[in-house]
């Protein structure tokens, strides 16, 4: 497998297209209620909008987003982005880390460097991992597919072989969101190369018959309720007709901050502003993937290629499950073991949501760290 050294640079023309667009919004009117429940309020937008456009400052963001080698490499018949930190430190434990929608690798930046180089993080050298962290398909810099077929499981053959590639012949596998269902598959498909996974999100479960749900079942319950009733509507959208979202968010980046920082407020454990949870600039240096690579139909078609799959296989390799408390349905381990019938570390976090490696670094890399350890 060739590799090809790649660093981001966005044109000084696509940033001056930015803040023009930015400066010349077309505001729609104001929502009719005092809160978030019709969308992003528009006195909010507003005010993120004026930040984007006169004090963002992306190169400072793109230096911070350089700071680790990146590549690209012919994978699975297609060009994917990623990037590839290897540690200095003998018998690391080469792991890929999965990110989702509407997340992008921007979500990893605070936990990569302590996972490479622990004992200048407050760790011990045998911690160490080598870190590959991929843009999936058609997000952020990999290559948008052309054909249909890119669903959570051809993907999770292409993370493999990208392993594989890179020369690792046993790794561990984390994700969040559907960089869950990634590891997941990775964990069902190709258990002779990943050795155990890790998750802050379990997309699917079975809860058993004949039985009275607990209370911890049926707060999760009404948290699915909710998703279904109030937080779903986007998933329906990129799930049926992601090419016709597409040119809205394509043309707008007003349009496109407020598809993505709604779900940060939606989805992360905070005091009424996604703020609390991630700051200003990461959020924005999130959007700027979206927004550079004009990946907005393109990252959306992952629902219309994998909504309709089957139920995965059986996980048997060892796996580790960190349960934030504003997680969107918070994971349930009786549930849970349908799918993965080896959970050696359930892990109750104190605070955080969605976003783990995001919100919660720190706890995010002690989890990892410490269910590892286990299986290295």
């Amino acid at each position: 497998m060739e590799l090809r050294p790649f660093q981001i640079a966005i044109a000084e023309e696509q940033l001056d297209d930015l803040k023009h667009r930015l400066r010349n919004t077309r505001w729609p009117d104001s929502e009719v209620v005092a809160d978030w429940t019709q969308g992003l309020p528009i006195s909010y937008a507003r005010e993120l909008t004026q930040y984007w456009a006169e004090e963002y400052d992306w190169r400072s963001r793109e230096r911070l987003l350089n700071q680790f080698p990146q590549f690209k490499a012919d994978v699975g018949g297609l060009e994917l982005h990623f990037i590839h930190a290897q540690s200095k430190h003998e018998d690391a434990m080469p792991l890929i880390l999965s990110h989702g929608w509407p997340g992008s690798i921007v979500e990893f930046q605070k936990v990569i460097a302590p996972l490479v180089d622990p004992t200048a993080h407050g760790g011990k050298a045998e911690d160490a991992f080598h870190i590959v962290c991929p843009s999936l398909p058609g997000y952020g810099f990999s290559e948008k597919p052309k054909t249909t077929g890119w669903n959570v499981e051809r993907i999770a053959d292409a993370f493999n072989e990208l392993m594989l590639g890179l020369g690792y012949t046993r790794y561990g596998a984390q994700g969040g969101d559907w960089g869950s269902a990634i590891t997941t598959a990775i964990g069902g498909r190709h258990s002779e190369t990943c050795c155990a996974i890790h998750l802050n999100m379990v997309m699917r479960g079975k809860r058993p018959k004949h039985s009275e749900p607990t209370e911890e079942e049926l707060k999760a319950l009404e948290a699915a309720d909710y998703y279904r009733d109030w937080d779903s509507g986007y998933s329906i959208q990129q799930a049926t007709r992601p090419q016709t979202l597409g040119y809205g968010l394509s043309d707008s980046p007003v349009g496109q901050m407020a598809w993505i920082v709604e779900k940060f407020w939606a989805w992360t454990d905070n005091n009424g502003s996604p703020e609390d949870a991630i700051s200003r600039d990461e959020m924005l240096d999130n959007v700027m993937l979206y927004w550079c690579n004009a990946t907005a139909a393109s990252s959306a078609r992952l629902y219309w290629e994998s909504f309709r799959s089957g139920r995965p296989a059986v996980v048997e390799i060892p796996t580790g499950i960190a349960k934030f408390p504003a997680e969107i349905i918070p994971p349930i381990r009786a549930w849970s073991e349908s799918i993965y019938s080896n959970i050696q570390q359930w892990t109750e976090m104190p605070s955080g949501g969605h976003f783990a490696a995001f919100e919660e670094p720190e706890l995010f890399i002690a989890d990892l760290r410490s269910f590892f350890a286990k299986v290295r």
